[in-house]
């Protein structure tokens, strides 16, 4: 189409205000042009960190190499981490399912979640899409802290996010033949496996609901999507829908954490 055009001439997408538009200015502003979300998402996490050691500072308690693993627990509280179920349900604090996923408890924790974005994303974003793959990932983090609350867990992190890339990942080797697909399914297993075991022995405290619930949710939705960018106005449609819906759900949750930003601290 030409540079001008404000409409596909295929499927009628508005070059201007739609998810198409804001990846071509992400993949502008980024520097990355094959996976402009992953790269967005990359700096949300960042960014994210970067308030919630600003809060911790505030409290006294980023001194030495605090900032390794103790992000304090009043500034996650705040920003959104994820809580048990019931104090979710009755509150009804359903935004912290979605918030939890930009937030770690320290610099170990979020350098060890965004090496393993950065070599998971990617191939993803350009197999399934810009869109269906931001949907992917909002959707099996949050699933996978659901799972995580449900089980009375407290928990922040992109690891139930990411899990469910590896999952949809594996998904995608299951569907194809060859012995590189076989290699690749094989490797990962094994690194699921033994992350799975080292949560259950009890060390690093691994949240092994979050991990499960968002794998199995990645796994399922691997089976689901066509492994391949969406080809035609139909798809395309759809795509954009799950992307949209994924952004909103994330723009929400965002609100309502700020909404609640000065609620009282439990037990106050």
């Amino acid at each position: 189409m030409g540079i001008s055009a404000t409409r596909c001439h295929e499927c009628g997408a508005n070059l201007r205000f739609s998810l198409v538009a804001l990846s071509k200015k992400l993949s502008g502003v980024l520097g990355e042009y094959e996976s402009p979300v992953t790269s967005a998402l990359l700096v949300a996490n960042i960014l994210m960190f970067g308030v919630s050691l600003v809060l911790t500072m505030q409290t006294g308690e980023a001194g030495g190499f605090h900032i390794l693993t103790g992000i304090s627990g009043q500034a996650t509280f705040r920003l959104g981490m994820n809580l048990p179920f019931g104090f979710i349900l009755q509150d009804h604090q359903w935004w912290r399912l979605v918030t939890a996923m930009f937030l770690h408890g320290g610099l170990i924790h979020i350098g060890l979640n965004m090496m393993s974005l950065m070599q998971i994303g990617p191939a993803l974003e350009e197999l399934y899409g810009s869109a269906r793959y931001f949907f992917l990932y909002v959707f099996t983090g949050a699933l996978g802290f659901l799972a995580s609350s449900l089980t009375g867990h407290i928990s922040l992190g992109a690891s139930g996010a990411l899990l469910g890339l590896v999952g949809a990942m594996i998904a995608v080797t299951s569907k194809r033949g060859g012995s590189f697909m076989r290699d690749l399914r094989s490797r990962l297993i094994t690194s699921v496996v033994i992350l799975f075991a080292i949560g259950f022995m009890g060390a690093f405290r691994i949240d092994n609901a979050a991990h499960l619930g968002g794998f199995a949710a990645g796994f399922v939705i691997g089976k689901i999507y066509v492994d391949r960018e969406p080809m035609n106005a139909r798809e395309r449609q759809t795509a954009s829908i799950l992307g949209w819906l994924a952004g909103a759900v994330l723009v929400a949750s965002f609100v309502f954490m700020l909404l609640h930003f000065s609620d009282p601290l439990p037990g106050q």
